[in-house]
């Protein structure tokens, strides 16, 4: 049967969960479980589920405060909360958290299965295409493994359709432009242009210049008529990076012409209807922004009514192995050099780094090993050297060891599919030993078995 999505049951009653679990891969549902929240949790850390069930009442963290966690890193992952103790009380509260469904247990099989195929058949539509004749690339572009950029890449599939505002913030270098790309080309302005503008890369006057265009003769140097970049992005989205940085008298410009949908040349008495989606960026704060009085409120509004925000490489190390192989080979070809790959000891050094400059950092550490590289393979001499220049300092040791730790203990249990016996081997530790560094990072096992795999031996010791 195929598989018709990934779920993950949480509950806290063992022969319940082992029920659940058995009807939905019956269905042909590819199931994760947790007997709490706290473990729930820690599993969306390492998988992408298409849907979240969950007990009401449970030890440790309850089934709202689940849900509440959920809400704040993935917003658009739907939850169905079941529970023996329902109440219109709790069902309000649930409802007002965004909760997919509420069932009461005793529950109908039926019901459930019902709510189950509704959510997906929701989310089927923003889902990432595989492998179709005449598919959308454009998500293809970006690289990740990281459930929190993939919880971000959802909620841009789901507002691409729409005409909506979209509002990206994160630090430089994280892939703002490359982010309002990937929605340009999957919505329906996706024929037209798709023309970006960096906000702080021009003075106030040229500014305004190159956003609503100007006449001749309206300023000094003005020799011809120039169309601005809401004329040529017409019918199409027009990218405005770091929005933050445009000065308060050009903001008033601009909320105009979002109101109105029309633009005024500098120099000219005619206005010009326009047909434009705006995108905008900025590594800045807004709200902060707005509350130290240099930017508009009601700009704000306009342009902010989705708000995406992108992680730092930090935040998704997970990511770093992935995206470095992309620069390196992408980098090999256009340099015509023989380099094929990053000794481990390099990649160490890579996800131990802090990655302040972020994704086009690490591009910038890649490309410069790849130049200097004399051997087939990068070493951590270069990378070294590469950060040294980029970085200037290193997280603390303990923090570093930390994190590289963690994403081999990852690494390594999706290579043996979660069996512990040939990861600790792989590892060269005991199984008692391997058991308590999954546990360190609360990591389970049984997260990165596949459906219907059972190790040869249970238990830790």
């Amino acid at each position: 049967m195929a598989d018709k999505g990934k779920i993950l049951l949480v509950d806290d009653d063992a022969d319940l969960l082992r029920l659940l679990s058995l009807r939905m891969k019956t269905a042909g549902y590819n199931i994760s479980t947790a007997a709490n929240g706290n473990e729930a949790l820690a599993l969306l850390a390492m998988e992408h589920p298409g849907l979240v069930i969950t007990d009401l009442k449970m030890d440790q963290m309850d089934g709202m405060a689940l849900l509440d966690a959920i809400r704040r890193e993935y917003p658009t992952l739907p939850v169905i909360i079941l529970t023996a103790h329902g109440s219109i009380p709790d069902a309000l509260l649930a409802a007002n958290q965004g909760v997919f469904a509420f069932l009461t247990k005793p529950f109908d099989g039926k019901d459930l299965m019902a709510q189950v195929e509704r959510a997906f058949s929701l989310t089927a539509a923003v889902a990432p295409s595989s492998g179709k004749k005449g598919k959308d690339t454009s998500w293809d572009r970006i690289l990740t493994r990281s459930p929190k950029m993939q919880a971000v890449l959802d909620q841009a599939r789901l507002v691409a359709a729409s005409d909506a505002s979209v509002f990206v913030h994160g630090a430089s270098g994280t892939g703002k432009e490359l982010l309002a790309q990937a929605i340009h080309q999957a919505s329906p302005r996706r024929p037209q242009p798709f023309i970006a503008l960096n906000c702080a890369a021009f003075p106030e006057q040229l500014l305004e210049s190159e956003l609503f265009g100007h006449k001749k003769g309206a300023f000094t140097g003005a020799a011809n008529n120039h169309q601005g970049l809401f004329q040529a992005a017409e019918k199409g989205t027009l990218f405005l990076d770091e929005i933050g940085d445009m000065p308060l008298s050009l903001q008033v410009k601009l909320l105009r012409a979002l109101q109105e949908r029309m633009i005024r040349p500098v120099g000219s008495t005619e206005s010009i209807a326009v047909d434009v989606r705006i995108i905008s960026a900025s590594h800045r704060d807004l709200e902060k922004e707005m509350a130290e009085r240099r930017f508009r409120d009601d700009l704000y509004y306009r342009l902010c009514v989705v708000t995406l925000e992108l992680p730092a490489l930090a935040e998704r190390p997970e990511d770093i192995p992935l995206l470095a192989e992309f620069f390196l080979r992408d980098t090999a070809a256009k340099n015509r050099k023989d380099v094929r790959g990053i000794a481990p000891e390099a990649m160490e050094l890579l996800v131990a780094a802090p990655w302040p400059g972020n994704v086009r950092q690490l591009a910038n550490v890649i490309e410069q090993a790849v130049v200097l590289s004399t051997t087939p393979r990068i070493g951590a001499p270069l990378i070294r050297h590469a950060l040294r220049d980029k970085e200037g300092e290193v997280m603390p040791l303990a923090d570093a060891k930390g994190r590289f730790e963690m994403n081999y203990l990852i690494q390594i249990m999706r290579m043996t599919r979660g069996n512990v016996s040939q990861a600790a081997q792989l590892a060269q530790r005991n199984r008692t030993e391997f058991y308590r560094l999954l546990r360190r990072y609360h990591l389970d096992p049984s997260a990165f078995k596949e459906n219907g795999t059972v190790d040869e031996e249970e238990g830790e010791e």
